[in-house]
């Protein structure tokens, strides 16, 4: 062969390597050991940080190092050897870099799928999700999540759907299905004021029998009913936590995850035949997508908070498998090095606001200094007139509509802006193709091995309940 033969060749081959992502994942020989189960779970709690790059977790932790003396619950956990602890592989069927509706997928139906569908594949084949296979099981399930409660990570535990993006359509499979617990965001897909075929979902699942709920103070007030219960807390998705934290109306109506993930565990924790409950931190990765440092920090702090609730039931209950990872890593941010760093990093602890506060509040008329007064008050810096000017040009000329277009605004100019007075940068404003963090504990976690592919979890814990695997 000639040489020229030889590297065209070599190039069509990895052009076509390229389109198949199944064969750079992990090794499809993730086999479980049923030797390796030492006691079966009566429970699962599967917490997913969506979007949570290793960075997030670093900078969430760091946070709390600086401000408590205390690490996170999930690297103090590390620390003192009670999780084990396994890397993951991400892929979907079709990509190298996963959405979160196949990524859930991976967990739910335990087969991949391609990018934008959930538990179906491009052949329209369709997996059974295991939320589905537990309830048929006689378990009691759930969801809780801070984003639509209809979105696709908690979506892909539950329904299959050629498409995330049919949420209307979701919420109506979620009454057919009865499971016990549901909560996060999402009002308009079940109002018939908001919903363009002005379906009454909300009516339909109090027809139903379910407690249907919308503030904390309605959600606490049925903790004690045996009914089951829909929690829909906002339009789409909860707040940030750092603006909800500043906003004494949000703290009195708007439930955290951790409160919602003490409310699931208390109304499904007494049944006889267990139960499997999904918790999400949906909020890591819209901070992630909006490089919004401070929405994304505290965020992940507070899904940890939810993890503490998870953890501190496990232990006392010792029944109960607990899984914590990641769907994909997400922008990719960091603390990166300076000689103000510590110090400029230590901004984080008195910030009120969210980037987003700051992308919401901004409009066409808006003067240089008022920009400036209203970033110090909800961040504690002053940006410089040029810094205000470059955000200003970007909205400039924009009406009220187009500037309440997420697309419109400069979040990731703002960010880059920042980054000199935090010395927290981001990568990029997408998912990345990273290995994630996967740990577990309690029975079933010995299954868990250092490196896996996600379809992994879900045969994990079918298996650590004792339920036949059939994918």
């Amino acid at each position: 062969m000639k040489r020229r033969d030889f590297f065209r060749n070599s190039s069509l081959t990895a052009a076509g390597l390229a389109l198949s992502p199944m064969l750079f994942s992990a090794d499809d020989n993730n086999s479980l050991l049923l030797s390796d189960l030492k006691n079966e779970a009566k429970n699962i709690i599967f917490l997913v940080s969506d979007g949570m790059s290793i960075g997030t977790l670093t900078m969430a932790d760091m946070h709390l190092m600086t401000t408590t003396g205390k690490h996170t619950t999930w690297v103090e956990n590390y620390k003192n050897g009670r999780f084990k602890r396994g890397m993951m592989d991400t892929a979907s069927a079709d990509s190298l870099v996963t959405d979160s509706a196949a990524g859930g997928s991976a967990w739910g139906g335990g087969v991949r799928v391609p990018n934008g569908s959930l538990n179906m594949g491009a052949n329209g084949d369709k997996y059974t999700p295991i939320l589905q296979k537990f309830k048929n099981e006689g378990k009691k399930v759930g969801c809780v999540t801070t984003v639509p409660i209809t979105h696709a990570t908690p979506a892909s535990f539950c329904v299959v759907n050629k498409s995330r993006r049919n949420q209307p359509e979701i919420a109506e499979q979620y009454l057919d299905l009865k499971f016990d617990v549901m909560m996060g965001g999402g009002y308009q897909y079940f109002s018939a004021d908001k919903r363009e075929d002005k379906k009454d979902v909300f009516g339909n699942f109090v027809a139903a029998g379910y407690d249907v709920v919308k503030s904390k103070s309605q959600m606490n007030a049925v903790l004690n009913s045996d009914s089951p219960i829909l929690g829909v807390f906002a339009d789409d998705p909860l707040p940030y936590t750092i603006d909800q934290n500043s906003d004494a109306e949000l703290q009195n109506t708007v439930p955290t995850l951790s409160e919602m993930t003490a409310v699931a565990i208390s109304k499904m924790k007494n049944h006889k035949e267990g139960f499997v409950l999904q918790v999400e931190g949906g909020k890591v990765d819209w901070a992630a997508h909006a490089n919004d440092a401070p929405g994304l920090i505290y965020d992940q702090i507070a899904f940890d908070e939810a993890l503490k609730v998870a953890l501190d039931f496990a232990i006392e209950d010792k029944n109960t498998l607990i899984i914590v990872t990641t769907d994909h890593g997400n922008a990719n941010p960091g603390l990166f090095k300076g000689r103000k760093a510590d110090e400029n990093f230590a901004r984080f602890q008195t910030m009120k606001k969210s980037n987003t506060y700051v992308m919401q509040n901004l409009h066409s008329n808006l003067s240089s200094n008022s920009l400036t007064e209203m970033i110090e008050y909800a961040q504690g810096f002053a940006i410089s007139k040029e810094e205000s000017k470059i955000i200003l040009d970007y909205v400039e000329g924009l009406n009220e509509e187009e500037l309440q277009d997420y697309n419109k605004l400069p979040y990731e100019r703002y960010a880059q802006i920042q980054k000199k007075y935090t010395n927290v940068g981001f990568g990029d404003m997408s998912h990345s193709a990273d290995f994630v963090e996967c740990a577990a504990f309690g029975p079933g976690s010995e299954l868990l091995t250092p490196f896996i592919k996600n379809t992994f979890l879900h045969n994990m814990m079918l298996t650590s309940c004792g339920v036949k695997i059939d994918n």
